[in-house]
């Protein structure tokens, strides 16, 4: 397992590759990508864009929920989020997680996922198909 977690939010677009070489090493059997894409729907409605907005501190807490899960499965795991302005089709959240077998690396993905969307301090503003924009989860 590495001992530094590797964690960021960033305004590029994310590079899969690096998100990928962070947590891949010979002993684990099993690697698990999670891509967050924009979507061109919600709730029935046609989506358009997408704004994401960070706190200033966002990055130290995505850094915590790698350390925090990576520690409590003793498995290798790595995200990064990004923010701005996102359209269709790009990717919002990539994360992965490296294991010997494949159930602990869907587990931990699982885990690692929902606790970025419930802890980390990200904003999300929809533009709609109809020139209405509304924020989610405020």
């Amino acid at each position: 397992m590495s001992t530094t977690p590797f964690a960021k939010i960033t305004t590029d677009a994310i590079d899969d590759a690096q998100v990928r070489a962070a947590v891949d090493a010979p002993d684990c059997g099993a690697l698990v990508m999670f891509h967050g894409i924009v979507r061109d729907h919600d709730g029935g409605r046609g989506v358009k864009a997408l704004d994401y907005q960070a706190h200033p501190d966002a990055e130290r807490f995505i850094l915590a929920c790698v350390a925090q899960e990576q520690e409590a499965s003793g498995l290798t795991l790595a995200a990064v989020h990004r923010v701005g302005a996102l359209t269709i089709g790009d990717s919002a959240l990539v994360a992965a997680a490296a294991a010997p077998h494949r159930a602990e690396a869907f587990a931990a993905i699982e885990r690692l996922v929902e606790r970025i969307k419930r802890e980390v301090p990200i904003w999300k503003r929809q533009h709609f198909g109809d020139g209405v924009s509304e924020w989610v989860g405020l």
